[in-house]
């Protein structure tokens, strides 16, 4: 974490209205909305893939 001594914004909760996104362009309940009828074995993929794609978004957090 840097100390430049400029404070930045911090953002705000999300807008009810605001769409709730897994990515830039797709929205969380499509990525796990079919979860109930993929077979079981397959939900590990989806949630690793979330996992790593949380990661590389929460890595940038100190680029802001």
């Amino acid at each position: 974490m840097s100390e430049s001594g400029t404070q930045r914004p911090v953002p705000g909760p999300p807008r009810p209205d605001a769409p709730a996104t897994a990515g830039p362009e797709t929205p969380a309940a499509d990525r796990f909305g079919d979860l109930e009828q993929r077979p079981v074995s397959e939900h590990v993929e989806v949630y690793e893939a979330e996992h790593e794609r949380l990661q590389r978004e929460l890595g940038t957090i100190d680029q802001l």
